[in-house]
């Protein structure tokens, strides 16, 4: 069985212990990958097949490399901490001894925690004005923002064919129940446990006090089509990498993906014990 590394490389502490558990995880009998990286010298993403355990060794947004990387393939991620925030990873070498949190993840004997996806479909006009179209996965979000072209953003927002309103501001973020603490949160959005399997949608910076945050069901399909009253230049980001469209964007279309992350962590609890900690400064040690 394969087991699939994916640090974060600017951080020496986080490639060493990477190194520690190659050497570890070969003794046991594993084969162990890296992920991509011009650092590592590593040029190309490698065959993830028989690939049984994906360990993150950095911050959330090392993990979320990690989950694009997986996409909809449901091979079971074990986050360890080397960042700043670490609210979707499951330990850290600070908690825990990382070779026992490992082995317990081999053994099975971590809990699975099943996340939502995001299907993303970007739909633009080429030069000679035919539709064409991107997709994109994300684990927390779309953002579709104004971009450094334009001032503002207006757009229709619509859930399964049900107009909703036509806003004009910053944006808005549609997020999955894990990225709901992101983006969405910063924008005034709700924490939404990891098992609601709908869709988080937070308009940004609105220009008008009566839009709200709401959310859907997991079937609900959102559609945020661009005004043509007002036109502009949005920006369209996928857990916050940019994606670039050679035409003008028509709308934008967020879905439920086809399949789940798989986090593992030591419980239900360590969700609501990450939101005590990183939100409200309490300390669980108490």
């Amino acid at each position: 069985m394969k087991v699939f590394l994916v640090p974060n490389y600017y951080k020496n502490e986080a490639v060493q212990s990477g190194l520690t558990l190659e050497l570890w995880l070969t003794r046991q009998g594993f084969e162990v990958i890296w992920a991509a990286d011009q650092r590592s010298g590593i040029v190309s993403e490698p065959d993830l097949s028989d690939c049984g355990l994906v360990i993150s060794l950095g911050g959330d947004g090392t993990l979320l490399r990690a989950a694009r990387i997986v996409g909809y393939r449901e091979i079971p991620i074990l986050g360890l901490s080397y960042g700043h925030l670490g609210f979707l990873t499951a330990a850290s070498p600070q908690e825990k001894d990382i070779l026992a949190v490992v082995s317990d993840a081999l053994a099975g004997e971590l809990h699975v925690s099943r996340r939502a996806t995001l299907d993303c479909e970007v739909i633009f006009l080429d030069g000679a004005g035919e539709e064409q179209s991107l997709h994109g996965f994300a684990l927390n979000d779309v953002a579709v923002t104004r971009g450094p072209l334009s001032d503002m953003v207006e757009f229709d927002i619509t859930v399964s064919g049900h107009h909703i309103d036509r806003l004009r501001g910053d944006g808005v973020v549609v997020s999955t129940a894990t990225g709901s603490t992101g983006y969405a949160l910063s924008a005034g959005g709700p924490i939404v446990s990891p098992d609601y399997t709908g869709l988080v949608c937070v308009p940004v910076a609105p220009h008008t006090i009566q839009a709200r945050a709401f959310l859907t069901s997991p079937s609900d399909v959102v559609e945020i089509k661009m005004s043509k009253d007002r036109p502009s230049v949005p920006a369209i980001a996928l857990d916050g990498q940019f994606i670039s469209c050679e035409g003008e964007i028509d709308r934008v279309i967020a879905r439920r993906g086809e399949a789940d992350i798989l986090l593992l962590d030591y419980g239900p609890e360590s969700f609501y014990n990450s939101v005590s900690r990183v939100f409200y400064g309490v300390r669980n040690d108490r």
